[in-house]
């Protein structure tokens, strides 16, 4: 259990999260001296609005205001911070267990492996309800230390035994590709990788539910996440201010970490495919070069137009490979493009996706959970910009528009058109604190795909049989 939590035993104080309409309904609730308090302290119910009330001795419970619209995670996510250090509460509205708990859990992270917290976060005692939010919070926690770890703790080996550790604890095969076998099979990760003094991989995770002899295979899905542990450019150098945050270009993998984490813990009856492509693109003797042509398990030559675009170049060899093993559904994420950020901000994740069925899934669930994304054109007028006048393909356009769009036709290049697939544009990161979301790492879209995929494929469901 997560430590912003508390035993169901515990004693606890009550918490009352109110809109203004169940303001006087809460009056009527409380002894007649908090009532007077809590009109004598203004309190109206605004959102984030926090309010403790007294008892003789100490603190009889607090008051959380909802404000007029309904209430989302981030309404309890300042709570962990806000309410005294240690203490332990509890829901007193048992429709607000998951929201509330997940929230509460969110708001509690910190990242703290080199500075210890500042305090320590109140505690909740789970509601009755809130099993799967705080099965996704876990998730979230994993996926945001991974993105918050700096890059000289967390290179390729580092991401790599991240999946073999969450191999370990299912009980799934993990397997490690490196050496001469990763430039024989994923000729385009080895060079995006091979400059650096810390080798390039790819770590493998392979899972299926237990199955009756003889049952139909489960459905496959197939998890590809660029884990670029450090980008500095290559030859075509970021400038310093552009790196002070690409310790999180591997964003795009702890996401898919994390998303296979959670269908892990949720039982979900598919069988799973996760590919991190994890290197460091840095600048050496061997570093790829502008104009380079590299070979590609797929067999496409790709020209090498700038060798910033290094993300796209180490999907390109998962998204064949996952491709190989018919999945009945390809996700891939990456922090791919600053084009995106320009088009939809920080917060909202770009969608290209070869279904419009699922990708309108995706959207209405992600819309649901509080995890939104936002749908962008694969344009096929647009595909010429990337031809190449000596190899199939280029790596980028010449042109200085539509940049994620570029990128996902990149992409989509290495993906047979009869595989479902899905490409995911994030930036994975909070700029700054706010409830529930803290300023560093950040697993945006895990909840929205872990709930469209069990939608999908429901526990328990036919899929298992």
């Amino acid at each position: 259990m997560l430590p912003c939590f508390a035993p169901p035993n515990v004693p606890a104080l009550p918490l009352y999260a109110v809109g203004p309409a169940a303001l006087p309904a809460l009056r009527a609730r409380l002894t007649p001296a908090a009532a007077a308090f809590l009109d004598a302290s203004g309190f109206s119910a605004k959102p984030q609005e926090v309010q403790l009330l007294p008892a003789d001795a100490g603190l009889a419970g607090a008051v959380l205001g909802l404000g007029e619209k309904p209430s989302t995670p981030w309404s309890f996510g300042a709570l962990p911070q806000l309410l005294p250090a240690n203490s332990v509460w509890q829901l007193t509205d048992p429709d607000l267990a998951a929201r509330g708990a997940l929230g509460w859990a969110l708001g509690a992270y910190r990242y703290s492996a080199f500075k210890p917290p500042g305090r320590a976060p109140a505690k909740l005692v789970p509601p009755p309800g809130s099993e799967a939010a705080l099965d996704a919070a876990a998730a979230i926690y994993l996926a945001r230390d991974l993105i918050n770890a700096p890059a000289n703790v967390m290179g390729p080996a580092e991401l790599s035994a991240a999946v073999s550790a969450l191999a370990a604890r299912y009980g799934a095969r993990f397997t490690e590709i490196s050496g001469e076998a990763l430039t024989e099979g994923f000729p385009a990760v080895a060079a995006v990788g091979r400059a650096s003094v810390r080798p390039p991989r790819i770590a493998m995770l392979e899972w299926a539910p237990p199955q009756p002899p003889g049952a139909k295979p489960a459905p496959l899905i197939a998890l590809c996440g660029k884990g670029v542990c450090f980008d500095t450019g290559g030859l075509d150098l970021k400038p310093s201010a552009a790196m002070l945050r690409m310790k999180k270009d591997m964003g795009g993998a702890a996401i898919l970490i994390g998303l296979a984490e959670l269908l892990l813990r949720r039982q979900a009856p598919v069988r799973l495919l996760l590919l991190v492509g994890a290197v460091e693109n840095a600048v050496g003797g061997d570093a790829f070069r502008p104009l380079d042509v590299l070979a590609t398990r797929a067999g496409i030559s790709v020209e090498i137009g700038n060798t910033d675009a290094e993300g796209r170049l180490v999907l390109a060899d998962l998204l064949t490979f996952a491709a190989e093993r018919q999945p009945d559904l390809i996700i891939d994420a990456a922090t791919l493009t600053g084009a995106a950020r320009v088009a939809l901000g920080p917060d909202l994740p770009a969608l290209f996706a070869s279904d419009d069925a699922m990708a309108a899934r995706l959207l209405a669930t992600g819309r649901e959970q509080d995890d939104p994304l936002w749908q962008l054109p694969l344009h096929a007028d647009y595909e010429t910009w990337l031809d190449s006048s000596i190899a199939q393909i280029n790596n980028v356009s010449t042109k200085p528009f539509a940049g994620s769009v570029i990128a996902a036709l990149f992409l989509r290049r290495f993906v047979p058109s009869a595989i479902p697939w899905m490409h995911l544009d994030v930036y994975a990161w909070n700029d700054a604190h706010r409830p529930g979301r803290p300023e560093g790492g950040e697993a945006q879209s895990l909840r929205a795909l872990a709930a469209t995929i069990l939608s999908l494929y429901p526990p328990g469901s036919a899929a298992m049989r």
